[in-house]
Order: C-alpha cells, then structure tokens, then sequence
C-alpha cells in the first residue's frame, strides 16, 4: 500500500505540480464535471500542467440526479483523457441538488464504456454502499474498480460488489490520519493505493 495520488478540484487554489512530484506523488486525480452541464473551471489548464509535470492524471465526475447518459457525454467531452488517464464517477449524497440514484449509475458507466471503451472507477462511501445494497453481481458497477473514502484507520468495505478497494481516500485534509498535508497543495484529499509503485504505473497507465 503505497500514499502517491492527491485528488483535487478548483476547491484547492494553489497547486505546485512539480513541488507534487517532488514530494513523491505520482497521480492527480481532478474534478471535471458535475450533472449535466458544470465544468470546473480549472481542469483544463491543470490537466495540462500535471502532464507536463510528468505525473498520471485521472479525471472525475460529480454525478446527480439528471440524465445518467447526458452527464456521461458531458464528462468525457470535458475529460480531453489520454488514452492513460482515468475515469472516475463520484457517486455520494448531493447536499446542493437531486443524487445519482443506483440505475442512473449503473447507466453512467455503462454509457463510459460504450463511448470510451473502458470501465471507469467507482468513488464513493457510506452513500454508495447503501446504494449497492440493492445491486447484484450482474451489476455493470461489478465492472468497474473502486475509489472508497474512508476517513479512518482502515477503508470501508463495499463487498460483495467489490472484494477489494484500489484507491482509498483516507483523508479530505481536515479529517483522517496523517499526512494530510503534502508539498505543492498543503492540505488536501489524499490516497493510497493497493499495491506497490510498479503496480500503480502499470494499473494507471492503462487507463
């Protein structure tokens, strides 16, 4: 298990790449889009600058409750990906609006597949677990790796859905153990990986 990915969104104002890969990090995960129709505002520009910082890069979707397949064309129009970037649906409780309900989810990543031909990540946490409640194991989110925020010594676990968890959130940089802090950013969303170094670039870089 290894602490090299940050995620981010325009929420962290001042980002350093190069401090970031200095101080280890080896992927940025950022937030693209939200529903059907919200950019932020600085994705683009900072998916350029990790790039060329020679770190990985993966984007993420903010889902809600409007149209699954809308907010999947509006994501990956917004998510410019390489072919070694990953995609990521963020599925919690929308305090601001309607939640992304278990069909519509399902329906997201199977219309990221259909377009992309790829399975995104799943993130989420005790929201998404009482979602996938209900869910089988023909369920299309069976086929996509999980992302699970847990602000505590061990990550929550969502099985059967998912045996086991690849990225795991375990600080937002307030709650969670340490480090929450890193070079380049201060504090902020920090995650380990399930796997050693070696695993990550070979996982991540195949998108």
């Amino acid at each position: 298990m290894i602490n090299v990915v940050v995620d981010l969104s325009h929420h962290n104002e001042s980002v350093d790449f190069s401090a970031l890969r200095g101080a280890g990090i080896a992927g940025v995960l950022h937030k693209a889009t939200q529903g059907a129709d919200y950019v932020d505002p600085t994705y683009a520009v900072r998916q350029s600058q990790a790039r060329q910082a020679g770190l990985l890069w993966g984007a993420y979707h903010f889902g809600d409750g409007s149209d699954a397949p809308t907010q999947a064309a509006h994501f990956l129009a917004t998510a410019n990906a390489a072919p070694g970037d990953l995609l990521v649906l963020d599925v919690e409780q929308n305090t601001a609006g309607s939640s992304m309900s278990l069909a519509q989810a399902e329906a997201f990543v199977q219309a990221v597949f259909q377009r992309s031909g790829r399975w995104p990540g799943v993130y989420g946490s005790s929201y998404l677990k009482q979602l996938v409640a209900a869910a089988t194991a023909a369920s299309p989110l069976a086929r996509c790796w999980l992302w699970v925020a847990t602000y505590a010594n061990r990550p929550l676990s969502l099985a059967p859905l998912w045996p086991a968890w690849t990225l795991w959130q375990y600080t937002d940089g307030a709650s969670g153990p340490a480090p929450q802090s890193i070079a380049g950013v201060g504090n902020c969303d920090r995650d380990m990986y399930n796997g050693d170094l070696a695993g990550l670039q070979r996982w991540w870089g195949g998108g």
